[in-house]
């Protein structure tokens, strides 16, 4: 992650942090400690850690601030602050900012983001593209044109022209210039998969209620809240598309979310259920489980009493991702069967 750092205060400017799209507390923590060591070094400064695009809740940053800070000397508690993009404006902890450092965070994260949407972009546009073309091929089967493969997953054209020559004699490409995927790439598929739990920023929730509630009544409960861009997937997904697979009750519930930020919005979350809690640990059982929908078209299928279904192949990552190998590989079979006869 790219750092802006402002002069000393000698100009009363401050030392400036900024930090976009992180997701655990971990790197909030040595984001401040590392703040507090340059602060101490200029006694005149004030630092500040900058958060945008943050997936971790508010609740949860300000009880770190209150851990890091009760370590600090007192006036080194006093020149450090913590301020997170919230739509336009930024909150502060312990205190908002005033009207002039609105200014200076507003522009300090306009010159960051673009910086880190490209590396962004670079990373995700191989696992974009590969999933966006297997959906193709399972669902449709018709060629289709480059330009239209760059509108669904939101790259540009030569983005897009990359991940395709990576993907080498996997891509059929006819004299018309359309393109598909010439079978299903099973052996590139498990590195996919592999690779679904990062690209898809995956957060897992656990509930700690002495009487955890079922996928399903989660379910009846989102319905009446109907968050935005928000589907079902995981095994009641795959169940909505093929209702004869061998999948005896929903061990958790995946949810998927469809957006236009790098990252998760979860804010949805403390009103379904003030129960669950985040766990980092991806060995912990979760009862429900959130997947970020990167491309520019969600795929998301509509779904009678609200929220949608997401797409085939987000299910069948996530019954990977939940271990459920012999039920994925049996709903793979299943998506192949129904995929249409084309020549």
């Amino acid at each position: 992650m790219r750092t802006d750092s402002g002069v000393d205060a000698a100009d009363g400017r401050p030392l400036i942090e900024v930090k976009v799209g992180i997701a655990d507390l971990r790197a909030v923590r040595m984001a401040l400690v590392q703040l507090a060591y340059r602060t101490s070094r200029q006694p005149s400064s004030r630092g500040f850690l900058v958060l945008a695009d943050v997936s971790v809740p508010p609740d949860r940053l300000r009880e770190e601030w209150q851990r890091t800070a009760s370590v600090l000397r007192p006036d080194l508690h006093e020149r450090i602050s913590l301020y997170i993009l919230e739509g336009e404006r930024f909150i502060g902890i312990p205190r908002d900012p005033d009207a002039r450092t609105q200014k200076i965070l507003s522009k300090v994260i306009a010159d960051e983001r673009p910086h880190a949407d490209s590396r962004s972009s670079r990373g995700d546009a191989s696992f974009v593209i590969l999933k966006i073309l297997v959906h193709h091929w399972l669902t449709d089967g018709r060629p289709v044109t480059t330009d239209w493969l760059g509108r669904t997953a939101g790259y540009s054209y030569p983005t897009v022209a990359g991940a395709l020559a990576g993907l080498g004699g996997l891509i059929e490409r006819q004299s018309n210039r359309r393109i598909r995927l010439r079978y299903f790439p099973r052996e590139q598929f498990g590195r996919f998969a592999a690779l679904a739990d990062r690209a898809r920023e995956t957060v897992r929730f656990a509930d700690r209620s002495p009487q955890p509630r079922t996928p399903e009544m989660h379910v009846r409960r989102l319905e009446k809240l109907n968050p935005r861009n928000v589907a079902i997937g995981g095994v009641l997904g795959a169940a909505h598309y093929f209702p004869k697979l061998d999948l005896v009750g929903a061990p958790r519930l995946d949810l998927s979310q469809h957006g236009s930020g790098r990252h998760l919005d979860l804010r949805f979350i403390e009103r379904l259920d003030p129960a669950l809690k985040r766990v980092d640990d991806p060995l912990e059982p979760a009862t429900v489980v959130v997947h970020q929908v990167r491309h520019a078209s969600s795929l998301f299928e509509s779904r009678e009493g609200g929220l949608h279904w997401a797409d085939p192949v987000e299910c069948l990552l996530d019954l990977h991702e939940a271990h459920l190998d012999a039920q994925a590989t049996q709903f793979l079979k299943a998506l192949e069967r129904a995929r249409p006869n084309l020549p």
